[in-house]
């Protein structure tokens, strides 16, 4: 089982990354980017989503899990959706090893 969360704190890592760098995209700041990222904390912490905690990854410092969650959720659905396959198709895997 610890390789799995390995596995899932690899995936969450590269999700976060490759977020961030969206930010920066031609030389310009996207302040669409930025949108997003807003209403993506602006739901997780408002509605208390904690991806990191849900998939078996509790954190030691108070609301990361949900502000990592605002952000992976700011990709939007075909992202998570996507990302929650990926998880899915890992866990089938390895289920039993």
């Amino acid at each position: 089982m610890n390789l799995l969360r390995f596995m899932l704190a690899a995936l969450i890592v590269e999700a976060l990354w490759e977020t961030t760098k969206m930010f920066w995209q031609n030389g310009k700041f996207s302040y669409d980017r930025l949108g997003a990222l807003a209403f993506g904390e602006l739901i997780a912490v408002g509605c208390n989503i904690d991806f990191m905690n849900a998939v078996g990854l509790p954190t030691n410092i108070p609301y990361m899990g949900v502000i990592l969650t605002g952000v992976l959720i700011s990709r939007g659905s075909n992202f998570m959706h996507d990302f929650l396959d990926s998880i899915n198709n890992f866990q089938r895997r390895n289920i039993g090893k």
